[in-house]
């Protein structure tokens, strides 16, 4: 059994925290071939590869430059031209309503109608962002997922795997392809369509989506951030990046529009940069919602805000909470076949007194173990100090 390094005190905490950080950014400047591909904007992974654009913008705010990743439409194509020429069209698309921020375009990674999302691309968006933080002066609390057609596709394909990395999402003229988004919790998203955007139903597939999330809100009581825009009389292409900010016309209420055909309208700001910009990521959120099917297989992260599963935990589903004022945690549900564990920090739970932890039919009082080597290895599994943990709890069924 490995030999815990205990620490003892917040101070020693505090200390341990920024050595742990400072050793986690020392190495990553010292890894030649990961500082050689982000600065050559070309990720490898295996045998794969993903192409990025990146353009920095205006100053940084008091915690860095806002992040703002675009993803092209194209998908399915037998040559790699479609996808191209619509990667250099991201390039400008939304940037140009950008006047502070690090604008970010990745270049999907096949054509294929999943160009965003294959199981390569997850790691590859991994490291993407833990090279940001380590290589630019990036607020990864300020980590934004924008996508047109494809790109919204995408949107709604990586949000449910990869909700802890963004403060928030626009999904531009897309299809859900049925994906669950219980996940989104904590993750503002915007939906936006044009109302005769009918292929693949595309319009009323959006519409039943925000239906969905209405009743993902009135299900778990809060959290699911959501606003649907449906663009009257628009077909697939309309202006979700209005860089002078014109009011577009959009329908009032998408439940109306799509059961008893209304078409009352009004006009409002559509930009997708001035929606996701709106929110700041919450990395500590007080409740956290996890569908544990809901996982990219291909990356190294076991990790869901606060809360640890083992890879082979892939069915079911855990809720939990924590309350600072009494020092406890609460779990609403956990329905497992493997190994789930809550992460605790300082900023979450006092971590030198005992922990109080509800489960749905018994409670426990547990004291924890502060230590380095779970700050080291949190710090390192994603390069985010906002998740540097000291200490763990493993749930009982």
């Amino acid at each position: 059994m490995e030999q815990l390094t205990i620490l003892h005190t917040p101070e020693e905490l505090a200390l341990a925290r920024q050595h742990c950080w400072d050793e986690y950014i020392t190495d990553m400047n010292n890894n030649v071939e990961e500082l050689a591909q982000f600065s050559s904007r070309l990720l490898l992974y295996g045998t794969v590869h993903m192409r990025f654009y990146l353009e920095k913008k205006g100053n940084p705010g008091p915690d860095g430059y806002p992040v703002y990743i675009a993803l092209h439409g194209g998908g399915q194509c037998p040559v790699p031209d479609m996808n191209d020429r619509q990667w250099l069209h991201q390039h400008t698309y939304y940037f140009d309503s950008v006047t502070d921020g690090i604008c970010i375009a990745p270049r999907g990674i096949r054509d294929t109608w999943n160009t965003h999302f294959n199981e390569e691309s997850f790691p590859l968006y991994d490291r993407l962002i833990m090279d940001l933080a380590a290589y630019e002066n990036v607020d990864l609390n300020r980590v934004y997922l924008m996508g047109f057609s494809a790109g919204g596709d995408g949107v709604y394909g990586i949000t449910p795997l990869m909700t802890d990395r963004f403060a928030a999402a626009n999904m531009s003229a897309g299809h859900p392809n049925y994906v669950d988004l219980t996940n989104l919790y904590n993750l503002p998203l915007e939906l936006q369509v044009g109302e005769e955007d009918g292929a693949y139903s595309r319009n009323r597939i959006t519409a039943n989506y925000g239906i969905y999330l209405d009743r993902l809100k009135r299900k778990f009581g809060d959290g699911f951030e959501h606003r649907v825009l449906i663009h009257h009389k628009k077909p697939h292409n309309f202006s979700d990046n209005e860089r002078n900010r014109v009011p577009q016309t959009v329908l009032a209420d998408y439940r109306k529009w799509l059961y008893d055909k209304d078409e009352t309208t009004f006009e409002t700001n559509t930009n997708a940069v001035d929606y996701v910009s709106r929110f700041t990521r919450n990395p500590l959120p007080r409740r956290v919602v996890w569908n544990l099917a809901r996982r990219a297989g291909f990356r190294n992260v076991k990790s869901n805000y606060w809360l640890w599963a083992e890879h082979s935990a892939s069915v079911g589903s855990v809720i939990a909470s924590y309350d600072r004022s009494d020092n406890s945690i609460t779990i609403e549900e956990l329905t497992s076949s493997g190994v789930v564990k809550v992460l605790l920090n300082e900023d979450m739970l006092d971590v030198f007194s005992p922990i109080t932890v509800r489960y749905p039919d018994h409670t426990e009082v547990v004291t924890v173990q502060p230590n380095l080597e779970l700050l080291r290895s949190t710090t390192a599994e994603r390069g985010d100090r906002n998740y540097q943990f000291c200490a763990s709890i493993t749930l009982n069924y």
